[in-house]
């Protein structure tokens, strides 16, 4: 008896471009995955000794978690707090050294967030994520740095918050019916969020919202992280800086 192989359908020329194309597209696709993840995760560093500066202060607590650091201040702590939202690509440790005083001298707790992929419109955590680690505040605000501020903006409409404080950022939506106090710090020397980007979205704003500018301060000044590509150059030094953030946080809280 005989048999018959049974028919192999033979794949035609149009048939192994289609093959190919599709084959073409998935490596591309995972290229630019892969490629988006490894430019995602490489962050702009904290400066060791500044850094290394707030972890030995010994009016403050400081606290690593998985999604946050929390700064807690020793003695004449209040029931305020602020949750800031890092610049895109910024380490969360790099703003230690310039919020460690507002910590100690104005007694908020402040928790630094940890953005998924350091961007943080891609974070969309609820603000309670952070908030856990400080059950004792009762009085939270958001802000934060560039990107991270125009995030904190968009938390401060969805959550119950007090307020929002800008670090060399803006808002991009409006809550200028909200009743939110807000403080926007900026830097003169700004190349990213410049002078005059934050006055072009001040009507977003309450009107009777604060405005500082810290005289030579440009976008990086409000970290500890280096140069960043397209940032104007700082005059005022760190310590300059750091100063004024604290005392603008003070005056602003006093009220």
């Amino acid at each position: 008896m005989s048999t018959t192989a049974p028919h192999q359908p033979r794949r035609t020329p149009t048939g192994r471009r289609v093959v190919r194309v599709l084959l073409a597209v998935l490596v591309v696709l995972v290229l630019v995955v892969v490629g988006f993840l490894v430019w995602a995760k490489t962050v702009m560093q904290g400066e060791r000794p500044a850094s290394l500066e707030a972890w030995t202060d010994e009016r403050v607590s400081i606290e690593s978690f998985d999604d946050s650091i929390v700064m807690t201040p020793l003695d004449g702590a209040s029931d305020r707090g602020l949750v800031f939202i890092p610049g895109a690509k910024v380490d969360p440790y790099a703003y230690l050294a310039k919020l460690v005083d507002a910590v100690a001298e104005t007694g908020t707790t402040v928790i630094i967030t940890k953005p998924i992929l350091n961007l943080a419109f891609f974070d969309q955590r609820p603000l309670d994520t952070f908030t856990r680690h400080a059950p004792e505040v009762s009085e939270w605000y958001v802000g934060g740095h560039s990107l991270g501020g125009v995030r904190a903006c968009m938390m401060a409409g969805e959550e119950d918050v007090a307020g929002i404080v800008f670090f060399g950022s803006y808002c991009a939506n409006d809550v200028s019916d909200s009743g939110l106090a807000v403080l926007s710090i900026a830097g003169t020397d700004d190349g990213l969020s410049t002078p005059e980007k934050i006055g072009d979205a001040a009507h977003l704003l309450p009107a009777d919202a604060v405005f500082v500018e810290i005289d030579g301060a440009n976008h990086a000044s409000f970290g500890d992280y280096g140069v960043q590509p397209g940032d104007g150059v700082a005059t005022a030094t760190d310590r300059e800086v750091r100063d004024e953030i604290t005392r603008a946080l003070a005056a602003f809280w006093a009220e």
